[in-house]
């Protein structure tokens, strides 16, 4: 059994940084600009408003099964066995590769920090595995030294995002809000068409507001989880949206030059905007917050993948369920399945090295990943209140359930679409297929897993009595 040393501040924490404000907005913010102009930003309220939606319906999965893996096991409590089985396939490798992406984008800081300006392929990759390596040593060291990393990463965040973002507001102002009406992209395409600049600015703003699901990855780690997570999901969205879309605005209006940033002209407009307006000086400090931002995040995406890995092996979903689903006899952490994480990570570093055009489709893949994994418990929970037998937990929206279920549904599969869709971007035609290759393979090599263990997978209803004994537990040492 896991032990419950995690809060709600934890646990608030966790989703935080899962994706953290700076590599939420270091990652798309360039992308974006060029893409729409000043006014992508009107796409951050979009995908907010959406991503709320699913968090609310996330929060009424959780408050009702509070277990470890999240959209795996609500999944196959909503459906079936098959179905929360394929969900948490896509989840956990959208987690897996997404950790090795965030290793390798602070591979890139840490070489600027060592003073390497322009590294390799390979000399990214090294630095990557040695953060997976250092990762995968915090991980197994226990929860005590995620939640003070944690804790550190929302400080970090707190003064790399909103006290630089006020600082530039107040004294490096260059631009009037009147530019966040002014479009860019393409002329030739309409601005709000499917292939259009605005569509494809919300198609990367979409990686700014996903990991709220997280908490409930780590829930049966986590006091009083059917109080505590509900409120992780929602306040963790919803900070996360307002330091990205804060800091962001003060980016743009701090822009010396906002045709030549739109244009394509500047490689990096955060970095080149915060050094304009401070000085060279900043740049050490400001690349370390980075630092920061990413280690935070690629700690937090590998205890996801490594618990959704345990939760499967729990149930004998997965080859050598025996091994992954062990836990340590100290902390009770799951070491095979951190381990795991680590082996995977390390050989998509080296496939990375070997072949660029791998490491394009699995930063393209991962976005996408996301929203169809979250497309499987909204599924469900929507064919479950369709069917009028869905049984609310503490949080509920009471006669708001169907609509808001239904709404968010639609949100995820518009967005997917939309990220998904194999718009003529790369010169190599197959990579603007990335999201669908990717799905494709995982889908074959899972069909084959799945048929190999599915005879032995428990009945989600054995641990459902096992959790009620656990929630019975905590509710007598509270009394006592």
């Amino acid at each position: 059994m896991l032990r419950r040393e995690f809060t709600l501040w934890s646990s608030f924490a966790f989703a935080f940084a899962f994706i953290s404000p700076i590599v939420a907005l270091y990652g798309i913010f360039g992308l974006a600009l060029t893409a729409a102009g000043p006014s992508f930003w009107w796409g951050f309220l979009l995908v907010f408003a959406g991503q709320l939606l699913v968090a609310f319906v996330f929060a009424m999965l959780v408050s009702r099964w509070p277990i470890e893996g999240s959209i795996y096991q609500w999944s196959r409590r909503l459906v079936g066995t098959g179905y929360g089985w394929f969900a948490g396939w896509a989840y956990m490798w959208t987690l897996v590769i997404a950790m090795a992406t965030v290793a390798l984008g602070a591979a890139g800081f840490v070489a600027n920090i060592a003073g390497v300006e322009a590294p390799s392929g390979t000399q990214r990759a090294s630095i990557a595995l040695v953060i997976l390596l250092l990762g995968t040593a915090v991980n197994l060291a226990g929860r005590q030294a995620l939640k003070i990393f944690m804790s550190a990463s929302i400080i970090a965040e707190v003064v790399g995002s909103l006290g630089l973002g006020t600082w530039l507001l107040l004294f490096h102002r260059e631009n009037s809000l009147s530019v966040l009406t002014q479009g860019g992209g393409d002329a030739a395409t309409g601005y709000l068409s499917l292939s259009g600049p605005f569509l494809v600015a919300v198609a990367f703003i979409g990686w700014s507001f996903v990991g709220f699901e997280s908490a409930g990855a780590i829930a049966e780690e986590v006091h009083e989880p059917r109080k505590n997570l509900p409120k992780s999901v929602i306040f963790s969205l919803t900070f996360i949206a307002i330091v990205v879309m804060y800091s962001s605005l003060a980016i743009i209006l701090a822009i010396p030059d906002l045709d030549a940033v739109a244009a394509g002209d500047v490689a990096d407009p955060v970095y080149e905007t915060l050094t304009s307006a401070l000085g060279s000086g900043i740049a050490k400090p400001v690349e370390l917050l980075f630092v920061i931002g990413f280690l935070a995040s690629f700690l937090a995406l590998q205890t996801s993948a490594s618990r959704v890995i345990w939760s499967y092996a729990r149930d004998g979903g997965l080859p050598g369920s025996h091994v992954l689903g062990h836990l340590s006899k100290g902390a009770r952490i799951p070491t095979a399945a951190i381990l795991v994480t680590t082996v995977i990570g390390a050989g998509l570093f080296l496939l990375s090295n070997v072949a660029s055009n791998i490491y394009t489709l699995m930063v393209n893949f991962t976005t996408g990943g996301f929203y169809l994994a979250f497309l499987f418990p909204l599924v469900g929970a929507l064919v479950v209140q369709l069917r009028g037998r869905w049984q609310s937990g503490p949080f509920t929206l009471g006669a708001l359930s169907l609509p808001v279920t239904a709404v968010a549904t639609l949100w995820a599969v518009l967005e997917f679409l939309n990220i998904s869709w194999p718009r003529p971007v790369y010169e190599s035609r197959f990579l603007d297929w990335s999201v669908w290759i990717v799905v494709g393979v995982l889908g074959v090599i899972g069909a084959a897993i799945f048929a190999s263990v599915r005879s032995r997978i428990l009945d989600a209803h054995l641990i459902d009595v096992e959790e009620a004994e656990d929630e019975r537990e905590d509710l007598a040492r509270g009394a006592l």
